[in-house]
């Protein structure tokens, strides 16, 4: 796929650039990124570079995975970043995402899920993104509930990060929640009685 630049209020979620690469280096020296999601550590400024002018570039051009920088609006300020990533089942897409830490408590991670949300419904034909977080991770899960997505329960063992397994907390956003069409038909379950 060719990469895109999506608008929304006050971000730009646009593909990564090389120019990025001490932004990203210097937002992933921050210890809670590198404590809650799968990056190196150390991050050095080698992983940046192979992420802005190598790995995210080719998950475009591999239509797997689709990373974008949230840079805002006005001053052109990298505020984090989001994936989405699309899994084995058709129509099943993961999302991510870090802040940096000046940024956080703003709304720009709600701002960006919702709109990476709206645009992988409507382009890419996803009709669930999910959204995983080690058990713990309380302001990932917060920033996910107040996008929409609704907490299924947990997976034992399913993040291996940094040579550890880790348990997960899963949700999911489906198209309905925020208005929008499924590319199929949805028949969700009765209530239990």
């Amino acid at each position: 796929m060719k990469p895109i630049t999506l608008t929304t209020d006050r971000l730009l979620l646009r593909p990564f650039r090389s120019d990025d690469a001490e932004a990203v280096h210097t937002a992933c020296q921050d210890a809670g990124i590198q404590r809650w999601t799968e990056i190196p550590s150390p991050y050095t400024r080698s992983d940046a570079e192979l992420f802005v002018g190598t790995l995210a570039p080719g998950g475009w051009e591999s239509d797997t995975a689709y990373n974008f920088a949230l840079v805002a609006r006005g001053t052109g300020q990298l505020v984090g970043a989001l994936g989405v990533s699309r899994r084995v089942l058709p129509g099943l897409s993961e999302i991510g995402f870090w802040l940096v830490r000046e940024h956080r408590g703003r709304g720009y991670g709600t701002e960006a899920v919702l709109g990476a949300a709206r645009w992988a419904f409507g382009s890419l034909s996803v009709d669930r993104l999910e959204w995983r977080a080690e058990v713990g991770n309380t302001a990932s899960r917060a920033l996910a509930e107040r996008a929409g997505f609704r907490m299924e329960g947990g997976q034992r063992s399913a993040l291996f990060n940094k040579g550890v397994r880790r348990d997960t907390w899963v949700a999911a956003l489906l198209p309905s929640d925020l208005g929008l069409p499924s590319t199929a038909p949805y028949v969700p379950s009765p209530a239990p009685s």
